[in-house]
């Protein structure tokens, strides 16, 4: 069986539930460095760790580490990824929407011999989208539904003037494309991001956002009209208690993907 290292950067909501994973134990990954904010907070939080990982600068995490994943800020997204992509690592986005704007990773990557390892995340049927996308697909869309408390922040809302903390009935908050969503929603719609760069790009993709005070659940509906197939899928997921913007399967969304480059047997293409 391949080995590979694995650095993560931000031990937040989803990172350190990864962290904590890896440090348990999994056949063929190691947690060999994590590079963080605060180092302090960090040494605390992996005081239990079995083996615990290196503190690191971004810049130095591809020296001890095959695989990076991120889990930090969209702030600091391009910085992780160019240091990944330049050392030629795995990289693993968690901020998966951040790579739309940013392709030209993409093209480096390819220079260098790295890799963009984009994760399921929140979302199901990634395989069926990717399968339908190599024929003929005339749209997909998904509709996502929040509580309020989970997209307040988003610059989209700010630049709108739009203050969810005071709607009490659902209400549609966006509708436009995967792309100008991610801009919009940096922290929200990551399962947009992923589906279009599964299937028919962002400008295609057409995006709805709602905050619905009738949902606990971060509720994503999908339909898919190809000449291969018709697909309609939702999945109800449950927020973070940590971070409500995120949901819980996000960080094991990371580790089912860490666990597919090293598995002997890996379902789904």
């Amino acid at each position: 069986m391949e080995s590979y290292t694995v650095g993560i950067v931000g031990l937040g909501a989803i990172g350190l539930k990864l962290a904590r994973a890896l440090d348990a134990g999994v056949p063929g990954l190691k947690l060999a460095a994590v590079a963080v904010r605060d180092a302090e907070k960090a040494r605390h939080v992996m005081k239990g760790f079995k083996d615990r990982p290196l503190i690191l600068d971004i810049a130095k995490l591809p020296r001890e580490c095959d695989i990076i994943v991120e889990c930090a800020p969209a702030a600091i997204f391009e910085e992780v990824a160019t240091a990944a992509i330049e050392a030629g690592c795995a990289f693993i986005p968690s901020s998966c929407g951040q790579l739309l704007p940013r392709m030209h990773l993409v093209d480096r990557a390819r220079e260098t011999g790295a890799r963009i390892i984009v994760p399921t995340g929140a979302l199901l049927g990634l395989d069926a989208v990717r399968a339908a996308a190599e024929g003929e697909v005339e749209s997909v869309t998904i509709e996502t539904r929040k509580p309020p408390r989970g997209l307040a922040g988003a610059p989209y809302l700010d630049q709108k003037g739009i203050d969810v903390n005071t709607i009490t009935e659902a209400k549609r908050v966006f509708a436009g494309n995967a792309f100008d969503a991610a801009a919009g929603f940096p922290a929200n719609v990551n399962v947009a991001a992923a589906l279009a760069m599964a299937g028919i790009g962002p400008e295609r993709t057409t995006v709805e956002i709602w905050a619905d005070p009738g949902v606990t659940r971060n509720t994503h509906t999908i339909r898919v009209e190809a000449e291969s197939a018709r697909l309609t899928m939702t999945i109800e997921n449950v927020p973070s208690d940590e971070n409500p913007r995120t949901g819980r399967i996000t960080a094991l969304s990371l580790l089912a993907c860490l666990r597919g480059l090293v598995s002997p047997l890996k379902v789904g293409s």
